[in-house]
C-alpha cells in the first residue's frame, strides 16, 4: 500500500486536541470542520494535552464558525448533551445539572477502544472515540467484487496480506526496488462463530497451489484475469496484475473457508505500527547478524520497532533452516507479542498513544469495500475484541518440501494427511488452544447435553427415514449421498430433496424429531456428523415422516466424515498468543 502524502495537516499535532469533559469524566477529540482545535473564548485557556488534563474553558456567547467550503467535516456532537454542545448554550434556569461520577480508567479506556481493528499485522485496536471521519480519509479500499457486510452473525475470516512492495513511501531500500509486491506474508484470521476463539493460519509464500481465474477492476473496466496451475502462492498478488480479490479467492480454494474481509500492508505498515504501540518484545536464542535483513541483535530479549521491527520480521536466513517456514516462526512471535503489548500496556487508556496507533493503522491498511471506512472497521473490530488473548492461536498450514524439485528444494507442497484435518477444525471452530484442565472440564459440561444426543440406541439402517438437501455449493451433493446411503449404508428410504430453500450453508445439520431420535444417531454414525450437527425439535414426527439433512460447506463428499478432529495433527507449528516464553532458534 502507497502510504505516501497522508499526514497531519499544518503541522498541528492531533493529540493536543483533546479535550477533559468534567461531566462525562473523559477526553474527548474536539476538531472544527478543518480538522483544527475547537476555539476557546477570547482570553480562555486553550484546551488541555492528554499529558496536562485539565478542564475544557465553557464555550462563548459567541455563534459558532460556519464550515468552510469545500471539505468541511460534520463533527459528532458530544455524548450526554443532547445533539452535541452550541457555542452561546443558554444554562437551564431549572439549576446546574448534578455533575456524573468520574469514570474509572478502565471504563475510559473501553470507551476509547470499541476493540480491535484486525490483525495488522495481526490485531491493532483502535477506539470509538479515535475513529471519527478524521480517519476516513487515511483508508484506502479496493473493490473485489465481494461486498460482505462489516459484521457477520457466523465465523469472520480475515484475510491479512503483507505484501513486498518496493515502492511508495518507506518501501524502498529493500532491494528489487519498483516491485509490484506480492503475497509475501499471508495469515487467515478465524474468528469462531462464538467468539470464544481464534486461529491464525500462516500460508507459506513458496507453496505450489492453483490460483483461480479472478475478475479484477481498474480504470472503470473489469478483466478476468486467467489462472494458473502449480505456481508459488505468492503469484496470487502483482503477477499479471492480480489484486488482493485473486490471493482471497485462491485462499478459499485452498482451506475451503469463506473468506469474509481483507486487510493488506506493506514494509512501512511494519514500521509504522511497531513505533506507534512503542516497541513490540522479541526474544532470540542466539546472536543474529543477518547481512540480508540487516538484523543484528544478541541473544535474549529486545524491544524492536521502525526499521528493527521490519529487519525481524523479515529474516530467515540467520534462524532455523534458514528458509520462510523459519520466518513465518519469527513473524508468529512478533504478532503475538504486539497482541499482548496492546491488551497489556497503557497504549488504551493514553490519549496521545492511541491517536498515534490509530493514525498508523488507518494510514498503513489497505481494504476491501466492505469494511471500507471508519464505522465499519469499528464494528468490525468490537466483534474481534470479544476473544480472549488466551485463545488465539497462530499456525502454520502443514507443508513439505516439493518433491519435484530433487535435493535442492525451493518450494513446499500441501501435507494433505495433516492439513485436510486442521481446515476442518478451523471450519469447524475447534480451538486449537490447549486449554486449562479447569476450563476444558467447564466445556464438556456445556457439550455434554448436546453431546447426549449421540448416545443411545440406533435404528436399523432399513429404517432410516432422511430427505437430503444440498447446501454445501457442490453440485451435485445431494444426489451422490442419497446413492451412497442406499448402496454402501443400507439406508434404503432415502430421498433427494435437491437445492436448500435459503441457500448455501457453512455448516451440515441434521433435523428430527425426539422418536425419531434412534435414527438420526445411526445416520449420525454413518457420516460421521459432530454433536453440534445434530437439531432436535420438541413435538414427535409422524411414523413414516423424514428427517431433514442439509449438507454444508463443511461436506467433502460422501464417505468421508463431516466431523473435525478435536485436536490439531502432532507437528504442525503453532504458538499461543498468550505465551511470552517463546524466542527464537
Amino acid at each position: 500500500m502507497d502510504a505516501q502524502g497522508r499526514g497531519r495537516a499544518g503541522g498541528i499535532d492531533p493529540a493536543d486536541q483533546w479535550v477533559f469533559d468534567p461531566e462525562t469524566g473523559s477526553y474527548e477529540l474536539r476538531l472544527d470542520h478543518d480538522g483544527e482545535p475547537v476555539a476557546t473564548p477570547s482570553g480562555g485557556a486553550p484546551a488541555a494535552t492528554p499529558s496536562a488534563p485539565r478542564a475544557a474553558a465553557k464555550p462563548s456567547a459567541a455563534p459558532r464558525q460556519k464550515p468552510k467550503p469545500g471539505g468541511g467535516r460534520n463533527v459528532p456532537g458530544q455524548r450526554g448533551t443532547g445533539g452535541g454542545r452550541r457555542a452561546g448554550a443558554a444554562k437551564a434556569t431549572t439549576g446546574r445539572r448534578k455533575p456524573k461520577p468520574k469514570k474509572s480508567v478502565k471504563k475510559k479506556a473501553l470507551m476509547w477502544t470499541g476493540g480491535t481493528i484486525g490483525v495488522v499485522l495481526v490485531v491493532t485496536s483502535v477506539g470509538g472515540y479515535l475513529l471519527y471521519q478524521h480517519f476516513n480519509n487515511n483508508i484506502d479500499k479496493v473493490d473485489v467484487g465481494i461486498n460482505n457486510d462489516a459484521v457477520t452473525k457466523g465465523p469472520v475470516n480475515i484475510l491479512i496480506i503483507g505484501t513486498d512492495k518496493r515502492s511508495g513511501s518507506g518501501n524502498t531500500g529493500y532491494g528489487d526496488d519498483g516491485s509490484v509486491g506480492h503475497a509475501d506474508t499471508t495469515l487467515l484470521f478465524h474468528v469462531s462463530e462464538d467468539r470464544t476463539n481464534a486461529t491464525a493460519l500462516s500460508i507459506p509464500r513458496d507453496l505450489i497451489t492453483d490460483i483461480p481465474a479472478c475478475p479484477t477492476k481498474k480504470g472503470g473496466t473489469t478483466r478476468t484475469i486467467p489462472g494458473s496451475k502449480g505456481v508459488r502462492f505468492n503469484e496470487s498478488l502483482g503477477q499479471e496484475e492480480r489484486d488482493p480479490g485473486c490471493t482471497w479467492r485462491t485462499v478459499e480454494q485452498l482451506t475451503g473457508l469463506k473468506v469474509t474481509h481483507f486487510m493488506m500492508a506493506d514494509f512501512n505498515a511494519v514500521k509504522k505500527l511497531s513505533s506507534a504501540v512503542g516497541g513490540v518484545e522479541v526474544c532470540l536464542a542466539k546472536d543474529i547478524n543477518d547481512a540480508d535483513s540487516h538484523l543484528k541483535l544478541g541473544k535474549g530479549r529486545h524491544t524492536v520497532e521502525g526499521e528493527q521491527a521490519l529487519a525481524f520480521v523479515r529474516t530467515r536466513h540467520s534462524v532455523g533452516f534458514g528458509g520462510d517456514l523459519s520466518r513465518i516462526e519469527l513473524q508468529q512471535q512478533f504478532l503475538s507479542s504486539m497482541i499482548r503489548k496492546m491488551k497489556a500496556g497503557d497504549t488504551l487508556t493514553n490519549p496521545k498513544k492511541l491517536y498515534d496507533l490509530a493514525d498508523a493503522a488507518t494510514n498503513s491498511l489497505t481494504v476491501d469495500t466492505g469494511i471500507g471506512s471508519v464505522s465499519k472497521l469499528t464494528a468490525l473490530a468490537k466483534e474481534l475484541s470479544k476473544v480472549n488473548l488466551k485463545n488465539i492461536t497462530f499456525a502454520t498450514v502443514p507443508v513439505v518440501d516439493n518433491p519435484a524439485e530433487g535435493k535442492k528444494h525451493k518450494t513446499v507442497v500441501l501435507d494433505k494427511a495433516k492439513a485436510e484435518p486442521l481446515f476442518a477444525m478451523v471450519r469447524q471452530d475447534v480451538s486449537l488452544t490447549e486449554v486449562k484442565e479447569k476450563e476444558k472440564k467447564a466445556q464438556e459440561q456445556a457439550d455434554a447435553k448436546q453431546a447426549a444426543l449421540l448416545e443411545g440406541p440406533k435404528a436399523e439402517p432399513a429404517n432410516v427415514r432422511v430427505k437430503v438437501f444440498n447446501g454445501s455449493g457442490k453440485v451435485g451433493a445431494a444426489g451422490e449421498t442419497v446413492s451412497w446411503m442406499q448402496n454402501s449404508k443400507g439406508m434404503t428410504r432415502t430421498s433427494n430433496g435437491g437445492n436448500a430453500s435459503d441457500g448455501k450453508k457453512d455448516k451440515t445439520t441434521l433435523e428430527f424429531a425426539p422418536n425419531q431420535a434412534d435414527q438420526a444417531r445411526r445416520l449420525a454414525e454413518a457420516m460421521g456428523l459432530p454433536a453440534d450437527a445434530l437439531k432436535q425439535g420438541s413435538g414427535d414426527a409422524a411414523p413414516t415422516a423424514e428427517m431433514k439433512l442439509t449438507l454444508g460447506a463443511d461436506f467433502k463428499g460422501a464417505g468421508t466424515p463431516v466431523s473435525a478432529p478435536d485436536k490439531a495433527p502432532e507437528g504442525i507449528q503453532k504458538v499461543e498468543a498468550d505465551d511470552n516464553n517463546i524466542c527464537a532458534k
